[in-house]
């Protein structure tokens, strides 16, 4: 029985030569998904508490820009909703909301608007350029064309949500040429008026799914603070790795996609009718789910599928 060089430096320095060997592994499992998706785009939505932990948020721009580097095409919408309430606060203004939707007035809007473009978007840029990435902050008033939307109160009325819109019609060329410059967009979820010209104060989830759609995105990734869908909320192996369009509206009837992921998920179906590749929802929380998501064989959140 000889012992080989390989068996000799293993024993040596088993530990870390180890290492490195796992993480060769991990890129080679990535390889494929690489060829598979060079050249095309990604839509990531930025949300839930990745957006208020700094740490959190420096490492899923750092990943964004790896994307880029590979040879993807991402696109950036955020969402700002935290922030937004504590200007609002400061200002003497109760954050109010209205089925799921922020009213906003017009004193609102404006906190609105100066937050998300002087406070988050600029932000997000700043980060991506700390990380070798080159980006372009976008109002989305240059982006989303709105109708002034309509919620529902608890009696299940219809009331005016103020300065609210539902996006109609998605400008596109902007961002294509941004792309074409392996620039990365980072869209804020405004949007203009169709009737009046003014800014509309729009849900980032639902500005996303419409922006996904009308771009023909290969993959539509959601980063929120929750794993994914779960059969059980309090049980992490309840998660639901995969989920087709059509079982959509069942899970809803059967009470496991409910409250705020409903609305979330609903707005997958509509990006994949679209021409949405894949819907992807991932927990900001865990360090690189963005890259485990998308460069792995098993993921860590729920996809969405035709």
């Amino acid at each position: 029985m000889g012992f080989s060089f390989l068996d000799h430096k293993m024993s040596e320095h088993s530990e870390s030569l180890r290492e490195h060997i796992d993480k060769a592994a991990t890129l080679v499992e990535a390889l494929p998904y690489i060829q598979e998706f060079r050249g095309k785009c990604f839509l990531v939505k930025l949300g839930g508490s990745a957006m208020e932990n700094p740490d959190l948020l420096d490492a899923l721009l750092r990943d964004v820009v790896l994307l880029e580097a590979v040879g993807i095409n991402p696109i950036i919408v955020h969402g700002g909703g935290k922030a937004i309430s504590e200007a609002m606060e400061s200002s003497g203004i109760e954050p109010k909301f209205i089925s799921g939707q922020r009213f906003t007035d017009q004193e609102s809007i404006q906190i609105v608007e100066d937050i998300l473009g002087k406070k988050v978007n600029s932000n997000l840029v700043r980060l991506v350029e700390s990380h070798g990435g080159k980006a372009i902050g976008i109002s989305g008033t240059k982006v989303f064309l709105s109708n002034r939307m309509l919620g529902v109160n608890e009696d299940g009325q219809e009331v005016d949500l103020g300065y609210v819109g539902s996006v109609k019609e998605c400008s596109v060329e902007g961002l294509q040429e941004l792309i074409g410059k392996e620039t990365i967009p980072v869209v804020s979820p405004l949007s203009k008026d169709a009737c009046f010209g003014n800014t509309l104060n729009t849900n980032a989830d639902l500005a996303a799914s419409a922006l996904a759609g009308a771009m023909h995105v290969a993959k539509l990734v959601y980063i929120s603070d929750v794993l994914g869908v779960m059969r059980d909320p309090n049980v992490e192996e309840s998660l639901i790795h995969s989920i087709a369009c059509s079982k959509v509206e069942t899970l809803a009837d059967e009470g496991v996609i409910s409250g705020g992921m409903l609305p979330k998920l609903r707005s997958a179906v509509d990006a994949i009718s679209s021409g949405v590749g894949k819907v992807h929802l991932i927990d900001g929380r865990i360090p690189h789910s963005l890259l485990l998501e998308i460069f792995t064989n098993t993921g860590v959140g729920t996809e969405i599928v035709p």
